[in-house]
């Protein structure tokens, strides 16, 4: 017989936005390949050209850890990338066998019109939802990022 466990209020509640997290997950990934910000593998491009914006030029296990994913899942979407066009590998000079990866500015291009279509999304799902509501679903995301990243 499977064992169940007995759950606080509190604990019934985080139960209950894991599972639906975990559904927005697999219909945004979904959506995400729709729009072209997901590969058809269902790698990030959006989020991996992202981190390349933000941080500028970074290693292949630099932006794993950032992520935090397998290194080899951030080395496919570079090595696609980098057939776009995308990114490019650049020496490092900290490291002769790691290179760094940088956004070319065809991917600066290709990155603002991702997240423009990313923006127009998030637009029409704001129907009904109260910038307070969302406001406190960020808040509470984050606390629960910061604490798995403790666990």
């Amino acid at each position: 017989m499977a064992r169940r466990i007995e759950r606080s209020p509190a604990g019934e509640a985080l139960y209950q936005v894991l599972v639906e997290t975990a559904a927005v997950f697999f219909r945004m990934r979904a959506l995400g390949k729709s729009q072209g910000l997901v590969t058809a593998w269902g790698g990030g491009l959006w989020g991996f050209l992202r981190s390349l914006e933000l941080h500028g030029p970074a290693t292949v296990p630099q932006l794993a850890r950032m992520r935090p994913v397998a290194r080899q899942r951030i080395q496919h979407l570079a090595d696609d990338a980098a057939r776009a066009g995308l990114i490019e590998y650049l020496d490092n000079p900290a490291h002769k066998r790691s290179k760094l990866l940088a956004l070319t500015p065809a991917g600066e291009t290709a990155f603002a019109e991702m997240d423009a279509r990313l923006a127009e999304t998030a637009e029409r799902l704001t129907e009904g939802i109260g910038e307070k509501d969302l406001r406190t679903t960020l808040k509470v995301l984050k606390r629960l990022r910061e604490k798995l990243g403790e666990a």
